[in-house]
């Protein structure tokens, strides 16, 4: 059995807004959008952590926010620190209004950098 050090571990979170009331269906959907955008960004902008997360199992959090505002809150100190991030803007086909931004990937990147950033959020 493979052992991992937690401190190198790499993962993708996604931060879901909770005050948008979506359904789990459309949540998911959004969150699959945010974790496909990141790791495509990541593979082009930083290859070896997305190697990294990639061979070792794709883990990724999917966490609570309750804004619109803390989304963006989050984005500025991933942009700060230079991790990849992508918030997701809804096309406004089924549940929600055009334009709405939903949720925001962050990573990949090592565990241990974003649990400072997000690590008092609670899962979905």
């Amino acid at each position: 059995m493979l052992s991992f050090d937690r401190d190198s571990e790499y993962k993708v979170v996604i931060l879901m807004r909770q005050d948008l009331k979506m359904s789990k269906g459309k949540s998911a959907a959004q969150a699959c959008h945010a974790a496909v955008s990141c790791a495509l960004a990541s593979k082009k902008k930083d290859p070896s952590s997305f190697s990294e997360w990639d061979s070792r199992g794709q883990k990724i959090a999917v966490l609570k926010v309750d804004s619109e505002m803390q989304l963006f809150e989050f984005k500025a100190i991933a942009d700060r620190q230079g991790i990849t991030n992508s918030i997701i803007c809804d096309a406004g086909r089924t549940e929600i209004d055009p334009g709405t931004y939903t949720c925001l990937g962050m990573g990949p990147e090592k565990q241990s950098v974003l649990d400072k950033i997000t690590g008092d959020l609670k899962m979905l």
